[in-house]
């Protein structure tokens, strides 16, 4: 038994949290349950788990429904909610035409005065852009592609931080119909172009440079390195950040962006593609990912009304940037009327707490993070509720990787103490569709380590190899129905393959995502970390997080990578790499000490063969540790075939790998 999946055996845990009557009444899927009910047949009582079985089993019932509560304005009439339901390749809402910047800027003609963008860098103080203002800059710059040529289906790229630009230069494309596209500035010229490439852009934002850890960084380099490579460019616009004139041939931003234009939104069918986001590409060339208006337009507005529950009256901050799947979910955060945090800087400058800050500058009321970062604070002593003002914060959610147990508890404690009535919410998705499989649902408990429940329309699945269903044991995450977000496509991928095969090979129909998980007998999901990267002992499958979130508690481990290798004799070789924090030592009590503790809190069969030192963790240029590159390493792959270099945010690392793979294999020859 693993301790994150400790809770899924049959006695009901007591849980970290319940939401009052107050919070359950007034959230939105408590309100849109009632009025499903009563228009569409949906169960009036029973609660969420009620709604959700409606939900899978009704499944057009269902969206119809979505589409009717978020007044989804289709210009000419669907025929039907799902015409071919087969994955891939399901067909939702045929005949049906919209825009989904438009849905984006309605409150723009409701509130056109309050704020619709908060910008904030690291001096963190945050900067308003109107409704009224945004609408604006997105009709001029609409107005211009227009005039630069670019049409339906073209592709506009942007080589972005997380700034307004970026937000304007998405909803400007998506007005024409044209499919928008982004990397972050921190990507290197190599790694822009082994995505923008593959999808070959007609219009490029770039930036000067960008402001990052108290430092300018710029990379007018770059830009010039992705001018000279992307030979389908027709317009290169400049946005000077660091204050420098644009270069020869390129247009300034303010000059396409200074207009009063009319709103003209593209009225496009339903499927039409709305941006390309990238797999992490660590072993190969990133998978291009296409999503259509519609259907991200209809998952978002699920996921971000009722399981965030967002509104007119919420301020939303995630910490992301352009070059992550959570960047496109914020910027969605309009659809709701809400407010949106655009943070441009360093998770941690000018101290560990600068999330924290700029949530309290902002006056944040939904705050999104990574696991790693809750973490890291635990770590360092911060301590958010007592020295920061965080009284209209109503959730903190957490993604990028499971939260573990400590973190759950030290989120809710450390607010708790403070009088606050935090709710903690652990969700996990993907790139692939744009959101969430299983996570937050504010009118249910949370328990320690457990994501509150699968979301609504999503019939999600633990199955054993056989296709089995599964419960209160780890097994395959499947998607069994179709989602509005599925990819439409990969790009260049004309016969499909590509696609097929990242998620339909293991069960012919059925969406196998690449996750381990357990479904609890209380309807609670636990992830387990990647099924492909899962160390298999004696037959016993485990997640690598069970492990990470073990051994990291130790205050002398920085970081954790476990790896488990089957061996040509048969044989089974888990070693756990650790990163120390400065002055730590790995001598024999601390390596008793990680084997102690694993064996304590996961079982024996956990405890590694050996425990190595390394100088650092390797990660996917969005933070995920890279383990199924450093296993294929392992396994003497060369390094160009084992990953794509640039993918990886420290490729030098991979070095000690390749190392103690060649010395491995001496050994085994000597023996």
């Amino acid at each position: 038994m693993t301790s994150t999946s400790a809770t899924a055996h049959s006695e009901q845990p007591e849980p970290l949290w319940q939401p009052d009557q107050d919070r359950i009444a007034s959230a939105a899927v408590t309100r849109f349950q009632a009025w499903a009910a009563e228009r569409h047949g949906a169960p009036a009582n029973g609660g969420y788990p009620a709604l959700h079985r409606w939900s899978i089993d009704h499944l057009d019932t269902f969206w119809q429904a979505v589409t009717e509560w978020f007044d989804v304005r289709f210009t000419t009439p669907y025929t039907r909610v799902l015409g071919d339901r087969a994955m891939p390749g399901a067909q939702w809402f045929p005949g049906a035409t919209l825009n989904y910047a438009e849905h984006a800027l309605r409150a723009a003609d409701r509130r056109p005065d309050a704020p619709a963008l908060l910008h904030v860098d690291e001096t963190h103080e945050p900067t308003p852009v109107t409704w009224a203002e945004l609408r604006r800059q997105v009709a001029a710059l609409a107005a211009e592609l227009r005039a630069l040529g670019v049409r339906p289906g073209d592709r506009v790229s942007g080589y972005l931080p997380n700034v307004p630009q970026a937000v304007t230069a998405l909803l400007a494309t998506a007005a024409v119909g044209a499919v928008w596209t982004s990397c972050a500035p921190d990507f290197g010229a190599r790694s822009v172009l082994d995505r923008f490439q593959q999808v070959e852009p007609v219009v490029l934002f770039t930036v000067d440079g960008y402001r990052y850890g108290g430092k300018e960084h710029d990379r007018r380099d770059t830009v010039a390195e992705l001018r000279r490579e992307l030979p389908t460019l027709r317009a290169v616009v400049h946005i000077p950040l660091l204050g420098t004139p644009a270069p020869d041939g390129a247009l300034e931003w303010s000059a396409l962006t200074s207009g009063d234009a009319t709103p003209l939104y593209e009225q496009v069918p339903f499927e039409h593609p709305l941006w390309i986001l990238y797999s992490s590409g660590t072993t190969g060339l990133p998978k291009a990912i296409v999503q259509s208006q519609g259907g991200i337009l209809l998952e978002h507005f699920k996921q971000l009304g009722f399981h965030c529950d967002l509104g007119p009256d919420d301020v939303f901050f995630w910490y992301t940037s352009t070059g992550w799947m959570m960047w496109n979910f914020l910027v969605s955060g309009l659809l709701t009327g809400t407010t949106v945090v655009l943070y441009d800087g360093s998770p941690g400058h000018p101290s560990t707490d600068a999330q924290w800050r700029v949530a309290e500058r902002t006056r944040a009321t939904l705050y999104g993070t990574s696991a790693a970062y809750v973490m890291a604070c635990r770590k360092a002593g911060v301590h958010p509720a007592r020295d920061h003002d965080l009284s209209r914060i109503r959730c903190v959610a957490t993604t990028g990787s499971p939260l573990p147990p400590d973190g759950f508890r030290w989120l809710h404690d450390e607010f708790a103490t403070a009088g606050a009535d935090l709710y903690v919410a652990s969700v996990s998705g993907g790139t692939d569709v744009c959101s969430c499989f299983a996570g937050a649902v504010p009118t249910l408990p949370v328990h320690i380590g457990e994501l509150q429940a699968p979301c609504l329309g999503t019939d999600l699945q633990a199955w054993d190899p056989h296709g089995k269903p599964l419960t209160c044991e780890v097994g395959e995450l499947v998607v069994t129905n179709p989602m509005p977000s599925m990819p439409i496509h990969f790009w260049n991928d004309p016969d499909g393959s590509r696609y097929h095969d990242s998620y339909f090979d293991t069960y012919p129909g059925v969406w196998r995502h690449g996750d381990w998980i357990t479904l609890t007998d209380h309807g609670s999901v636990v992830i387990h970390g990647r099924s492909d990267s899962t160390l298999n002992r004696q037959g016993v499958r485990m997640g690598s997080a069970d492990i990470y979130e073990a051994v990291e508690r130790l205050p002398e481990i920085k970081e954790s990578l476990v790896i488990g290798l089957e061996e040509p004799d048969g044989g089974y070789w888990m070693p756990l790499f650790v990163h120390l924090a400065e002055g730590a030592v790995l001598d024999d009590a601390l390596v008793d000490r990680v084997k102690r503790t694993i064996r304590a809190e996961l079982s024996p069969r956990h405890v590694p063969d050996e425990i190595i030192q390394v100088p650092g963790v390797p990660h996917t240029l969005t933070g995920k540790r890279i383990e199924v590159p450093v296993k294929r390493l392992l396994q003497g792959t060369p390094l160009d075939k084992a990953c794509n270099p640039g993918s990886i945010d420290d490729v030098s690392l991979l070095h000690f790998y390749e190392e103690l793979a060649r010395r491995r294999a001496q050994q085994r020859t000597a023996d």
